[in-house]
Order: structure tokens, then C-alpha cells, then sequence
């Protein structure tokens, strides 16, 4: 009978452990269904006393099939052109400000507003009467998303008859569960809870339509904030008018 050196038993418990480490970092998967996907955007401010309404709205989703388990893609981009008015949202970006000016294009709209809810590229204002976002259009293209890394992921998208002839795409990465405790502004000393809080709003590029050749896009993504579930979201729409071709969200 051999006998490992301790050594050699040490390497083999580290290469196991290892091994099973990239086996559930690369486990998370998801492959987008024949209908599109919903793809709702909340525009929002923690400066804009009409806000929290909608955001509360926005968090009945988290623990609401189907859209808990990636049923649709729900993102809260939190714009700062109120900050000016004395308290500056923490989760606001410039980009998230340019996106919703290009969805007011789209619309045809002459400004911006919040709270705001977009389903699907076009302006919509079903959540005044707490409608659910919905679409049962066939998806004119199909996408898989899987993780490689912790913070490393890719797509393979491949468009279907009936895609446009150019495609955009853009990721996000949203997070569940943070506060703040608004000292100033129009919601001074008032407690906030958000959740598909977008913390990262990465444009995939455009690309010429060809559904014999699929197309590869790879995010590197923040890292997971401690405590914040997150989700993984693609969205692939159509750059004329900003309409889902298709989209997915992962629980990674």
C-alpha cells in the first residue's frame, strides 16, 4: 500500500476544493423563452418626492413569480438631475440620464420626468394602476447567458426572421435590498428602500443582423455587494426605437 506524502494530500484537497469553486461559479445559466421577455425600466430619484411610491411598486416584483426567477428584466435607474435641490442620490449616473433622453426620442417625448416607468422601450403608465409588465410577442431572436467567472459573463445571441436589420444590446447589473436615509430635499427625513437598484449599465455595441452566425458579447462585471442579491441582466433591442427583441435575467 503507497502512502501520500502530507504534501501531496494537501495539493489534492486544494485542487478538489478549486475544482468545485469554477464549477459553481460557472454554474448559473439561463436561456431566454420563444416570447420576449419583459424589460421594465423605472427612472428615479431619492430627490423626487413622487418617487418612492413607485419604487415601492417596482419591489412587489422581487419575491412575485414569475418574476422573481428572471420572468423579466426590472432595472431602477436613478437619475440625479434633482440632486440640485439639496440631497444627492447615491445610485444616480450620467448614463442613466442619457438612456432615459434616448427612450424620450424614441418616444417622441420633448422631456424627461420621474418617476417614470418604460416597458419595453416605449413610455408606459401601466403602474399607476399597479398593471404587471407583460408581453407575449414572439421574440425575433434567442439569447444564452451563463457565467464563467464570479465576475465574468457571456451571451451568445442569435437573431431570428424577423429581427431588424441592426441590433443593439446593453447589460445591467442590479442589486436588491439597499436603504438611505434622506436627510435633505423634498423627501428629507424619510427612510428609503430599493430594490433592482441598477448598479452597473454597460452598453453591448450594435451589430448587423445575421441568423446563421450568432454573436458573442462577454461582460466583466462589478463585484456582488455582500448582503445585495443580484441580477444579471442582457437586453437586446432595436436601435430605431429602442423596441425588445429579447432579453434575459439571472439570479447570479
Amino acid at each position: 500500500m503507497s502512502i501520500c506524502p502530507a504534501t501531496t494530500v494537501l495539493a489534492l484537497a486544494l485542487l478538489a476544493a478549486s475544482g468545485t469553486s469554477l464549477a459553481q461559479s460557472a454554474a448559473c445559466s439561463v436561456q431566454s423563452a420563444a416570447t420576449v421577455t419583459p424589460v421594465l425600466e423605472l427612472y428615479t430619484s431619492e430627490g423626487c418626492s413622487s418617487c418612492p411610491p413607485a419604487d415601492k411598486w417596482l419591489s412587489t416584483f422581487k419575491d412575485k413569480a414569475p418574476y422573481a426567477s428572471g420572468g423579466a428584466v426590472i432595472q431602477a435607474f436613478h437619475v440625479g438631475y434633482w440632486d440640485h435641490i439639496g440631497w444627492v442620490d447615491r445610485f444616480a449616473a450620467p448614463a442613466n440620464t442619457s438612456r432615459q433622453r434616448q427612450i424620450a426620442a424614441w418616444n417622441g417625448q420633448r422631456s424627461i420626468y420621474t418617476p417614470q416607468a418604460v416597458l419595453n422601450g416605449a413610455d408606459w403608465r401601466g403602474w399607476w394602476n399597479n398593471q404587471p409588465p407583460t408581453s407575449t410577442a414572439t421574440a425575433p431572436a434567442h439569447i444564452t447567458l451563463k457565467r464563467l467567472a464570479p465576475d465574468h459573463f457571456e451571451a451568445v445571441v442569435l437573431p431570428r426572421h424577423g429581427a431588424p436589420a441592426t441590433w443593439s444590446a446593453y447589460w445591467t447589473i442590479t442589486e436588491h435590498g439597499h436603504t438611505s436615509k434622506v436627510k435633505a430635499g423634498e423627501n428629507a427625513g424619510a427612510a428609503l428602500a430599493h430594490d433592482f437598484v441598477v448598479r452597473q449599465y454597460t452598453p453591448a455595441g450594435d451589430y448587423r443582423t445575421d441568423i446563421d452566425h450568432p454573436q458573442t458579447l462577454t461582460l466583466r462585471s462589478i463585484a456582488a455587494t455582500p448582503g445585495h442579491p443580484r441580477q444579471v441582466n442582457l437586453v437586446v433591442f432595436d436601435p430605431k426605437n429602442g423596441r425588445t427583441l429579447q432579453a434575459v435575467s439571472a439570479n447570479c
